[in-house]
């Protein structure tokens, strides 16, 4: 059974889709053991309560330094014995202290197709107002494990999405929610847990 901790900042909707993709069998052999959030207030831990799964928040503003808080990111992250953790909209740069720990372990959700609007100062609708103010016919959204770099892992699946007529930052990025990333994260952890997919194979498969 592939123990998986998702970490999230906000309203949770990846969280959502994971939880319902466990419950009906469409992601195998996986328990979700825990939710983390930088955040407190935020409806991912509501999400978290009614599927009876333990929550935390870890907030760095209740700490002295962003030393301190990566250490005790790590201790909690501990804590849960986790065989995945999944960043799902996880607004948090992961401490390299954890990255090391837990290499080839960590997943994360990109709203674009990597590498185009990826990197430092990527992220929420940044990447879509981005995408629409160079004027792409496509978009979508990219699974990938992480690596130190930003969004520089190895890409597991991606998904494309097109840009419409009209579209605002808002509607694209609830149409690549929909149809990219709602069905690509858990259909990634799925390939995981059945071991068709890891870090190593993904690593060889760039060499």
């Amino acid at each position: 059974m592939l123990r998986v901790l998702v970490l999230v900042s906000g309203g949770g909707t990846n969280l959502q889709a994971i939880i319902d993709k466990v419950n009906d069998g469409t992601v195998s052999n996986t328990e979700i053991v825990g939710v983390i959030s930088n955040n407190y207030g935020v409806y991912s831990l509501e999400r978290a309560e009614k599927a009876g799964i333990p929550s935390v928040v870890v907030a760095p503003k209740d700490f002295p330094d962003r030393s301190s808080f990566n250490r005790a990111l790590l201790a909690k992250l501990d804590e849960f014995k986790p065989d995945l953790i999944v960043l799902a909209g996880f607004l948090v740069v992961i401490p390299e202290i954890v990255i090391q720990k837990y290499e080839g372990k960590i997943i994360n959700i990109h709203p674009s197709l990597i590498p185009s609007f990826c990197g430092t100062g990527y992220y929420g609708l940044r990447v879509h107002k981005a995408a629409l103010e160079r004027g792409v016919k496509v978009s979508g959204a990219t699974v990938h494990f992480v690596d130190a770099g930003t969004d520089t892992g190895p890409i597991i699946l991606q998904k494309a999405v097109y840009v419409e007529d009209g579209d605002t930052p808002e509607t694209l990025q609830r149409r690549i929610m929909e149809q990219a990333e709602w069905e690509i994260l858990p259909k990634a952890i799925d390939l995981i847990a059945k071991g068709e997919v890891s870090y190593k194979k993904s690593l060889d498969m760039r060499s």
